[in-house]
């Protein structure tokens, strides 16, 4: 059975309005930062043209960002490719630091304003196409042909939602079952074969539950043998929608009902490229003269070490070394006992520091050593580790991502000093939705916030 296909030219046509867009809005962005465009075709913003340009297409290639399907929602869409930008202007920064003893300068304005136009326009562009698409599908076109595969209260929902959903484009046909059923019945299992050609079937879903697994095994054969896609369905509704990932052990294939985003290989290079760049960016342009400062503050103000080291808790329940400047007297209640307010272990400079979060920045050592991310679950002390994990439900859940300098909890005010259950339990909740929904675009939020936090002051940061 062969039939028009017009979904194949979808990808290639989201991916040339994308590449469109990237051109129009550097082009743009030079227009308004220099009053004219020929310069552009000129040395050296050729060349950078073209790096853009070659960058992209490599990026594309590498992370297919255009692989969704009909039910992707369009945040998701979104959210990709604002993650794919802020890779591409990660790699444009490693090409300018590259050339940074060059004598090519390149206006940051115009490169600031590049990719807020090229992001602007991924945004309208992507909301566009899917609300064109959505439109037209549901008034008819581009549409699959549908067939369900046993009769019961799973198919029932699944024919529900293709006739509650137009815009999809799902046109449901009927049931394919072992016995004739009261509405909607198109045939029985045995003539799959010949109702899929008479009916012009696109998909056939099939419903586990009902079937045995020769019978699951004699549809699959044929309607592979017909060129028909087939999907089998189960009753998963219990579980968490985001923690469901199919593995394969040799020919075996296993469900993982507690995936994370962040188990995605490609998922864990970004946010290790980020936690790099980033953390060699404040090496360079803070920490390598404030460092100074603060180590002759530390030890004009007290005796002791300017560094403070405690064993911490870290991705899979691993022991690491956290690093911070010293903020307190040397004591011996610091691996036990944490900061309280008006803490007379506190000293003058610490007090400053611990307000200012500067007391932090030694961590990204530990992000450069790879035990910490700049994003991630604040690494708690041994002794809390022990004690709120038999207090708090999935608390040992928090460790099977590297913690972070600064988390989505710390962001919405969970900072400091955690003296009830009530506070710890916040913090835990806040964490398990980071790790269940991480995203680039997420941890940008998070380092705004905390930013902001900074600045504004936080009252639990003592």
């Amino acid at each position: 059975m062969i039939r028009k296909r017009y979904s194949k030219y979808l990808n290639p046509a989201q991916a040339l309005g994308d590449l469109l867009g990237l051109n129009v809005a550097f082009l743009l962005a030079y227009l308004i930062k220099f009053s004219e465009i020929s310069g552009v075709f000129q040395q050296p913003y050729l060349q950078l043209f073209i790096y853009l340009n070659l960058s992209w297409i490599v990026l594309v290639l590498f992370y297919r960002p255009y692989r969704f399907s009909r039910l992707t929602r369009v945040f998701e869409v979104i959210k990709s490719h604002l993650s794919l930008i802020i890779i591409h202007l990660l790699l444009l920064s490693a090409y300018l630091i590259i050339n940074i003893n060059s004598a090519v300068v390149y206006s940051r304005l115009q490169i600031l304003i590049t990719y807020v136009l090229f992001a602007a326009f991924v945004l309208f562009w992507k909301f566009g196409f899917n609300f064109y698409l959505k439109i037209y599908r549901s008034k008819g076109g581009n549409f699959r042909n549908v067939a369900i595969v046993g009769h019961g209260e799973l198919g029932h929902d699944l024919n529900k939602f293709f006739k509650n959903h137009t815009e999809y484009g799902f046109r449901m046909l009927g049931f394919i079952d072992k016995e004739e059923t009261e509405k909607d019945f198109i045939g029985y299992m045995n003539n799959i074969d010949e109702i899929i050609l008479n009916k012009e079937i696109d998909q056939v879903y099939v419903c586990l539950p009902y079937l045995s697994h020769q019978e699951v095994k004699n549809v699959i054969n044929k309607c592979e043998s017909s060129g028909v896609n087939v999907k089998l369905i189960t009753d998963f509704r219990g579980f968490s929608a985001k923690g469901l990932e199919l593995e394969r052990f040799d020919h075996i294939p296993i469900i993982n009902v507690t995936a994370v985003p962040l188990d995605i290989t490609k998922n864990k290079v970004f946010k290790r490229t980020f936690d790099i760049t980033f953390s060699l960016l404040v090496f360079a342009f803070i920490f390598s003269w404030l460092f100074p400062l603060i180590a002759l503050w530390i030890k004009l103000d007290s005796r002791g070490p300017i560094f403070f080291r405690q064993l911490r808790t870290g991705k899979d329940n691993q022991d690491f070394w956290c690093w911070k400047f010293r903020t307190m007297y040397v004591n011996g209640e610091a691996n036990k006992k944490q900061a309280t307010k008006d803490d007379p272990r506190v000293t003058k400079v610490g007090l400053l520091l611990r307000k200012t979060s500067i007391d932090e920045l030694p961590q990204f050592i530990n992000v450069l050593l790879g035990d910490m991310s700049i994003i991630g679950p604040r690494p708690h002390m041994l002794k809390h580790t022990e004690e709120y994990s038999t207090l708090i439900d999935n608390f040992m859940q928090r460790h099977i991502i590297k913690p972070g300098i600064t988390g989505l909890a710390q962001a919405k005010g969970f900072r400091g000093e955690t003296n009830t259950i009530f506070q710890m339990a916040g913090r835990v909740k806040l964490d398990r939705f980071y790790i269940e929904n991480w995203s680039m675009l997420l941890d940008f939020k998070i380092l705004l916030l905390t930013i902001l936090s900074i600045i504004q002051g936080d009252e639990n940061a003592y």
